[in-house]
């Protein structure tokens, strides 16, 4: 079986990629791809998969995007971060789907269904639809995060987090409770997928939840100086940084 990743994530596509060839050695992955205009020039000079992994957001553009450059008849299986409401119309799609962060379990069983009806669904995905959908003016904001832990799947609500930050290269969230857990997404990506309205980019190091400010300190250069509960490992890492100061202070007035 040969095999297409389109995946903006270099760790997500790196896991995706392990977790398949552990289910089948013999699956071979003959393109990892990253953006729309990526994708499109790849299958406009190579022959088609015979299954696709699909990322809903890329780097560039939602990935039905590149159905609309280039006619593709492969099977798809997405791999998304959106929450039931996208999942339940997948599945009256007939379109296979694997939640982030993905668990060897449900890949394997993904990977099954193609292998039972494969030839099946090449015309059961209405991407038309799915578009309509994801692209709604009626925003949907993550709710929650399902996040592994060994072979443990933990789930945790929005509203229990008190912040988001980077530390060595990895990303990770913090409860409130003060519990904290590795996570497969980016700030920017994590920025697209809460509300607004509750979460703010402070610097390039911290995504934090309004209700986790326990004091704010005037800084520096007209910068904001946070204390946050449960406290962050390194306090100096959680000041706002000159370019989001003016637009930090419009978020908490509003």
């Amino acid at each position: 079986m040969k095999v297409v990743i389109i995946e903006d994530e270099a760790f997500a596509a790196l896991r995706l990629k392990k977790m398949i060839q552990d289910y089948n050695p013999d699956i071979k992955i003959v393109a990892e791809l990253e953006s729309v205009a990526e994708s499109v020039k790849w299958f406009k000079s190579n022959p088609e998969p015979d299954l696709i992994f699909l990322d809903i957001h890329l780097e560039d553009d939602l990935s039905f995007a590149i159905f609309e450059q280039v006619n593709i008849s492969s099977p798809v299986i997405f791999t998304t971060a959106f929450d039931e409401y996208a999942i339940k119309a997948f599945k009256l799609k007939s379109i296979d789907y694997l939640l982030k962060p993905i668990v060897h379990e449900e890949l394997a069983s993904a990977l099954k269904k193609y292998e039972q009806f494969s030839g099946l669904h090449q015309n059961t995905i209405d991407l038309q639809s799915l578009y309509n959908l994801l692209t709604t003016n009626e925003k949907k904001y993550r709710e929650r995060f399902s996040i592994s832990i060994g072979t443990k799947i933990k789930m945790v609500e929005v509203t229990d987090i008190a912040y988001f930050f980077v530390m060595d290269k990895g990303v990770y969230l913090r409860t409130s409770q003060g519990n904290t857990f590795n996570i497969d997404f980016t700030l920017d990506k994590l920025e697209e997928m809460l509300n607004p309205a509750s979460f703010f980019r402070i610097n390039r190091k911290y995504l934090i939840n309004i209700a986790s400010i326990s004091n704010m300190v005037a800084y520096s250069r007209g910068r904001v100086k946070l204390e946050l509960k449960p406290k962050a490992d390194d306090e100096f890492e959680t000041i706002v940084s000159i370019d989001r100061s003016g637009e930090f202070k419009k978020w908490l007035n509003n």
